[in-house]
């Protein structure tokens, strides 16, 4: 067990060094503009060696922030779709960057019209402490990609992470072009309120909303990506035993502390028993214990173990069972913040973990009717980030997904959606608003410039005034009138 680090954090900045610092990003954009393909692509690759050189280092923060999380973990999850996503960007940026002509209708002609694409400037990116460095990291890729310049608020909840995430970076990059910006809910809010072109979080949704009330002060353009209830929704014809190991993969992947992990499972009635015993043999597998276990990532912090100790207590004070996922009926350890996993059966719309994103190693177990009745109880509720659909048939999929609208869907699996660069990644409605990755991403920070270039000898003439018999003959043909 690594003891979780007591780390001091760094002195925070004012409200008026971030307006500083945001002030010389913007100086050296206005004085050097936009980059060319050719230093973006050599920005990435810079960026691409110091994480690749420092991936142990970045892993170890992270397991020192959590106080448990094994190294392969935070390979596959952190630093995994970083490379992922920095090859794929590298491969794809020319064609990104390319000015696209668009048609134009006769009367315009002999004017061309096309579409550039232009960096914003200085956007803002603020990132949660779930996966400190992936989640920092993807979005700015994407910022540099399309050539802004970047002022990065990481999580105060995983110090030594950001302190590495502000090692690597100033390595790499001047203040000018990319900056960290470290401090607690202070220096967030202050941060929200910058005249930023563009601001990018990643969080709950009760942050979310503060961010984006701090941002509409200044009509600061927002990307939202938050969390919420995803669902697992398992068809009366699907592989019980391949889709209980998936939704139990999905959720105890780092304790559960992910954005798009299954927050609940809606399980046919006569199924139920079933996919209990085949969801504890599956967990049995993966963890034959919990204490001890190199392999299974701690609680964060004390803050968020006391709230999920909570919801067990509140399942159990309202009638829920809860049916631990450990082989030897392990209990919780508070000292290590290690919380064995648990299924609740029973569950009533009154509980917290009914309510609230679980964010945690508890999964309900909610029993339906009809796959009507399933796709209903979905509908109830805020639409979620990602939607997890198991079924083997066409005409099953075809309805569930005419019907819900989620984030992302994964289809007999879990969480792989967000790991195709050619997605895009974003919520809808209470779970986020605006996308990223890949392509998206880029678009995301860029602006799509219009632009029409008139030819030396045109028409426009035509239709200014003095008014007559020759105007309004050309008008109507242009309308396409008698």
């Amino acid at each position: 067990m690594i003891a979780q680090a007591m780390v001091p954090m760094p002195s925070e900045p004012t409200a008026a060094e971030l307006a500083e610092l945001l002030e010389r990003q913007r100086a050296a954009y206005q004085r050097l503009g936009p980059p060319s393909f050719a230093q973006r692509r050599a920005t990435l690759a810079r960026l691409r060696a110091a994480v690749l050189e420092r991936q142990d280092a970045l892993a170890a923060a992270i397991a020192a922030d959590f106080g448990r999380r094994p190294r392969q973990e935070s390979l596959l999850a952190e630093i995994y779709p970083l490379a992922s996503s920095l090859r794929y960007t590298l491969r794809h940026l020319k064609s990104w960057m390319r000015e696209r002509r668009v048609p134009v209708s006769m009367e315009l002609w002999p004017g061309r019209a096309y579409v550039r694409a232009q960096p914003l400037g200085v956007v803002g990116i603020i990132s949660p402490w779930n996966y400190p460095v992936q989640l920092a990291l993807l979005p700015l890729i994407a910022a540099l990609a399309a050539g802004n310049r970047v002022l990065l608020k990481p999580s105060e909840v995983t110090p030594l992470s950001s302190a590495a995430l502000a090692e690597l970076l100033g390595a790499v990059f001047p203040p000018e072009e990319v900056a960290v910006v470290q401090g607690g809910p202070a220096v967030g809010q202050a941060f929200a309120q910058l005249p930023l072109d563009h601001l990018f979080f990643s969080g709950s949704a009760a942050v979310g909303r503060h961010v984006m009330r701090s941002a509409a002060h200044r009509l600061t353009p927002v990307t939202l990506e938050l969390g919420g209830k995803s669902p697992a929704l398992i068809a009366p014809d699907a592989r019980l035993d391949a889709a209980a190991a998936s939704i139990l993969y999905g959720k105890l992947l780092n304790a559960g502390q992910t954005c798009i992990a299954p927050d609940y499972v809606l399980v046919p009635a006569p199924l139920e028993a079933d996919f209990v015993r085949r969801a504890r043999d599956a967990a049995a597998r993966m963890f034959p214990r919990f204490a001890g276990n190199p392999d299974y990532t701690a609680i964060v912090n004390e803050r968020h173990w006391r709230r999920l100790n909570g919801y067990l207590e509140d399942c159990r004070a309202k009638g829920g069972e809860v049916v631990p996922l450990s082989a030897g009926q392990e209990t919780p350890d508070a000292a290590g913040r290690i919380l064995p996993p648990a299924l609740i059966l029973r569950p009533t719309p009154d509980m917290a973990v009914m309510q609230e994103e679980i964010f945690g190693p508890l999964l309900p177990v909610v029993p339906y009717g009809t796959l009507e009745e399933a796709v209903a109880f979905i509908n109830a509720r805020p639409r979620p980030l990602a939607l997890y659909l198991f079924t083997e048939s066409a005409a099953h999929r075809d309805t569930v997904l005419g019907r819900v609208v989620a984030g992302g869907v994964t289809v007999n699996d879990t969480l792989l959606h967000f790991s195709a660069e050619g997605l895009p990644f974003g919520g809808v409605g209470a779970s986020g608003m605006g996308a990223y990755h890949g392509q998206y991403g880029f678009e995301t920070f860029t602006k799509r410039q219009p632009i029409f270039r008139q030819a030396r000898f045109n028409l426009t003439g035509l239709v200014r005034p003095p008014y007559g018999r020759k105007f309004d003959a050309l008008v109507r043909w242009m309308i396409g009138g008698k």
